[in-house]
């Protein structure tokens, strides 16, 4: 009989010892989970302020290269280029 009290205490143990792990490790994925979501919005602002600065810096190179500037003058006309055909498109689609 002793066995039995033996192996049901040892089993009491066993499971409380699983029910203590899975509170820690719920609590662990809940930490986790919000730090990719901090991480996630921190990603997104991030490469939202990298495009504004790339388009501020292209911006700024194409000023210079129409300022005068003999840096860049083959990627200004074709970046003037691209921007004709695309208004040219526009004007096209409002005469339809």
């Amino acid at each position: 009989m002793s066995n039995i009290t033996e192996a049901i205490h040892l089993l009491e143990d066993r499971l409380q010892n699983l029910l203590s792990n899975y509170e820690f490790l719920k609590n662990e994925n809940e930490i986790l989970l919000q730090n990719i979501t901090l991480l996630q919005h921190q990603l997104k602002e991030k490469e939202q302020l990298f495009a504004e600065q790339k388009k501020q810096y292209d911006l700024l190179r194409v000023a210079k290269t129409i300022e005068g500037s003999s840096t860049n003058t083959k990627d200004t006309k074709l970046k003037i280029n691209a921007l004709i055909r695309e208004i040219d498109k526009c004007i096209f689609q409002l005469h339809k």
